[in-house]
């Protein structure tokens, strides 16, 4: 006769999840074949088998036969990487009694979430509704600690756009440029996730009266069978307590988001006025020093002005031919010509500086 745990151990993988529920399987990186076998196994449509083979980067929740798709996207969490930031789709089939989860990279949210059930598990209810609520609050959540970075280097910019002058201006720019890169990934990767929460409440919420609304009939047709309907009537309120935790929950992330949103959007302004702010200084810069450039320029050219005609009197006393005073051996002439000179220098400094070119 076999023992009991004989008979445990000889169950299959299907025989424990037909009776178990709150079941939860996590699938990193499926081959073709093993999608094809998964899909088989538990009645997943082709349309769903398409999109995760396809890896389907567009965020959506579609309502199947058996069970609910949603496709959610994350990010790549390694800092070093050169791919960091890039998008990682996360794909969540929600059935009945348990929950499938795709991906085809690495990420922390599915350990994150079985820590959080290991400590929560004495507290609460696992259902697959609510391990779907985890996974969505995980992956939301891990975009916090990079908007708050982002936040701080926002700030940052905005002090120092019109503080800094000179070579301290140099990376200005390509931090304004990184820090916009960030705001734009930000907003590609958390613009649809409001509408893929805002489905599944609308979802959670219509299950909620369509339970509501069977248990009426059956309390009803349980009365007029001279039945107690109290234990399946209890049965059903439960489950209509846990949806609707659910929806409050999903309705806290769809908070988050769009808080979430506000605040990168607000960056984005605050950013494209700093941008703003940085050209128009660098303008100002260029103008100013193109202003003083012309002053020295106006300068030599006054200058120049001064010492053209002392280089033509010179020239011209200084041919080898007969010139004025040229038969004189003293220096009266010289002195003359020099005072004259002198005289003609300190009228046009004394004009130059009337009229403003010196």
């Amino acid at each position: 006769m076999s023992s009991p745990e004989s008979i445990e151990k000889d169950r299959t993988v299907a025989d424990l999840l037909i009776d178990t529920t709150g079941w939860w399987i996590d699938i990193l990186a499926p081959t073709n074949n093993e999608l094809r076998i998964i899909s088989k196994i538990f009645r997943i449509h082709p349309l769903t088998t398409e999109d995760i083979q396809a890896q389907e980067s567009r965020e959506k929740c579609e309502i199947f036969q058996n069970y609910m798709f949603i496709s959610f996207r994350s990010f790549n969490h390694d800092y070093h990487s050169q791919s960091y930031l890039d998008t990682v789709s996360f794909y969540i089939i929600v059935f009945k009694d348990g929950v499938l989860t795709f991906r085809f990279q690495d990420l922390p949210h599915p350990d994150n979430v079985r820590r959080r059930i290991h400590q929560l598990k004495d507290f609460i209810k696992v259902t697959p509704e609510w391990i779907n609520y985890a996974l969505i609050d995980n992956i939301t959540d891990s975009f916090a600690p990079l908007i708050q970075r982002t936040e701080v280097e926002v700030d940052s910019i905005d002090d120092l756009v019109l503080v800094l002058n000179g070579s301290e201006q140099n990376d200005m720019l390509s931090r304004i440029g990184s820090c916009r890169k960030t705001v734009m990934q930000l907003l590609r990767l958390l613009g649809p996730k409001a509408d893929v929460v805002k489905s599944l409440i609308k979802r959670y919420e219509d299950k909620i009266k369509e339970i509501e609304y069977n248990n009426m009939i059956l309390e009803t047709q349980l009365i007029n069978g001279g039945e107690d309907p109290s234990k399946e009537v209890y049965l059903k309120q439960e489950e209509v307590k846990a949806h609707h935790e659910v929806t409050l929950y999903l309705g806290d992330i769809q908070d988050h988001i769009l808080t979430m949103l506000q605040n990168v959007n607000h960056y984005d302004l605050i950013l494209g006025r700093a941008h703003r702010n940085y050209l128009g200084q660098i303008s100002i810069e260029l103008s100013l020093a193109g202003n003083t450039t012309n002053g020295v320029i106006n300068r030599l050219t006054f200058f120049a002005t001064i010492v053209v005609p002392l280089n033509l009197v010179g020239s011209l006393f200084g041919m080898n031919v007969q010139v004025p005073g040229g038969e004189k051996h003293d220096l009266v002439w010289f002195f003359w010509i020099a005072m004259g000179m002198l005289l003609y220098v300190i009228v046009m400094v004394a004009i130059g500086k009337r009229t403003g070119f010196l």
